[in-house]
Protein backbone atom coordinates (compact mmCIF):
# COMPACT_ATOMS: atom_id res chain seq x y z
CA UNK A 1 0.00 0.00 0.00
CA UNK A 2 2.77 2.55 0.64
CA UNK A 3 3.69 2.15 -3.04
CA UNK A 4 0.35 3.56 -4.19
CA UNK A 5 -1.40 5.40 -1.31
CA UNK A 6 -0.24 9.04 -1.33
CA UNK A 7 1.32 10.10 1.99
CA UNK A 8 1.34 6.60 3.50
CA UNK A 9 4.74 5.79 5.03
CA UNK A 10 4.07 2.31 6.42
CA UNK A 11 1.30 -0.27 6.60
CA UNK A 12 2.07 -2.92 9.22
CA UNK A 13 -0.01 -6.09 9.31
CA UNK A 14 -0.93 -6.78 12.94
CA UNK A 15 -3.19 -9.82 12.55
CA UNK A 16 -3.81 -12.37 9.79
CA UNK A 17 -6.56 -14.99 9.39
CA UNK A 18 -6.80 -17.50 6.54
CA UNK A 19 -3.96 -15.67 4.77
CA UNK A 20 -5.77 -12.30 4.76
CA UNK A 21 -4.84 -9.27 6.87
CA UNK A 22 -7.45 -8.69 9.57
CA UNK A 23 -5.81 -5.69 11.25
CA UNK A 24 -3.35 -3.20 9.71
CA UNK A 25 -1.68 -0.23 11.39
CA UNK A 26 -1.10 2.78 9.11
CA UNK A 27 1.45 5.59 9.59
CA UNK A 28 1.20 8.68 7.39
CA UNK A 29 3.49 11.66 6.97
CA UNK A 30 2.47 14.41 9.40
CA UNK A 31 2.10 12.15 12.46
CA UNK A 32 -1.24 10.60 11.48
CA UNK A 33 -1.62 6.96 12.46
CA UNK A 34 -4.50 4.55 13.05
CA UNK A 35 -5.38 0.86 12.83
CA UNK A 36 -8.16 -0.65 10.74
CA UNK A 37 -9.90 -4.02 11.07
CA UNK A 38 -10.87 -5.82 7.84
CA UNK A 39 -13.68 -8.21 6.95
CA UNK A 40 -13.73 -10.11 3.65
CA UNK A 41 -16.53 -11.45 1.49
CA UNK A 42 -14.25 -13.38 -0.84
CA UNK A 43 -17.06 -14.94 -2.91
CA UNK A 44 -18.40 -11.49 -3.79
CA UNK A 45 -14.99 -9.78 -4.05
CA UNK A 46 -15.75 -7.26 -1.28
CA UNK A 47 -13.56 -6.06 1.56
CA UNK A 48 -14.86 -3.85 4.38
CA UNK A 49 -12.90 -1.98 7.03
CA UNK A 50 -13.50 -0.01 10.19
CA UNK A 51 -11.30 1.62 12.81
CA UNK A 52 -9.94 -0.53 15.57
CA UNK A 53 -11.74 0.45 18.75
CA UNK A 54 -10.20 3.65 20.09
CA UNK A 55 -8.02 4.13 17.00
CA UNK A 56 -10.02 6.63 14.94
CA UNK A 57 -9.67 6.57 11.19
CA UNK A 58 -12.11 5.66 8.45
CA UNK A 59 -14.60 2.95 7.61
CA UNK A 60 -15.53 1.82 4.16
CA UNK A 61 -15.50 -0.89 1.54
CA UNK A 62 -14.07 -1.86 -1.83
CA UNK A 63 -15.80 -4.10 -4.36
CA UNK A 64 -14.37 -5.63 -7.52
CA UNK A 65 -16.81 -6.74 -10.24
CA UNK A 66 -16.29 -8.08 -13.76
CA UNK A 67 -17.00 -5.47 -16.43
CA UNK A 68 -16.94 -5.54 -20.23
CA UNK A 69 -13.75 -3.47 -20.25
CA UNK A 70 -12.03 -5.25 -17.34
CA UNK A 71 -12.95 -4.72 -13.69
CA UNK A 72 -15.31 -2.26 -12.03
CA UNK A 73 -13.84 -1.00 -8.77
CA UNK A 74 -16.30 0.53 -6.28
CA UNK A 75 -14.78 2.33 -3.28
CA UNK A 76 -16.52 4.17 -0.45
CA UNK A 77 -15.35 5.85 2.77
CA UNK A 78 -16.93 7.31 5.87
CA UNK A 79 -14.79 9.53 8.10
CA UNK A 80 -14.98 9.75 11.87
CA UNK A 81 -16.23 13.16 12.95
CA UNK A 82 -12.91 14.05 14.58
CA UNK A 83 -10.94 13.80 11.31
CA UNK A 84 -9.24 17.04 10.32
CA UNK A 85 -9.56 18.46 6.79
CA UNK A 86 -5.95 17.51 5.96
CA UNK A 87 -6.61 13.93 7.10
CA UNK A 88 -9.79 13.78 5.03
CA UNK A 89 -7.85 14.99 1.99
CA UNK A 90 -5.53 11.97 2.29
CA UNK A 91 -8.57 9.72 1.98
CA UNK A 92 -10.16 11.42 -1.03
CA UNK A 93 -11.85 8.49 -2.82
CA UNK A 94 -11.20 9.77 -6.36
CA UNK A 95 -7.49 10.33 -5.61
CA UNK A 96 -7.15 6.86 -4.05
CA UNK A 97 -8.98 5.11 -6.88
CA UNK A 98 -6.85 6.92 -9.48
CA UNK A 99 -3.65 6.06 -7.56
CA UNK A 100 -4.71 2.41 -7.28
CA UNK A 101 -5.52 2.20 -11.01
CA UNK A 102 -2.14 3.73 -11.95
CA UNK A 103 -0.35 1.28 -9.66
CA UNK A 104 -2.26 -1.71 -11.08
CA UNK A 105 -1.38 -0.71 -14.64
CA UNK A 106 2.28 -0.16 -13.72
CA UNK A 107 2.45 -3.58 -12.04
CA UNK A 108 0.79 -5.29 -15.00
CA UNK A 109 3.22 -3.62 -17.45
CA UNK A 110 6.26 -5.04 -15.62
Amino acid sequence: MPRWVPGLRTATIIEVSDGLPIEIHFDYAGNLSYSLRYDYDVANHVVRWEPREGSGGVRGFARFEPDDDGTRFTYALEHDEGRKAAERALDDPRMLVDAFARWMHEERDR
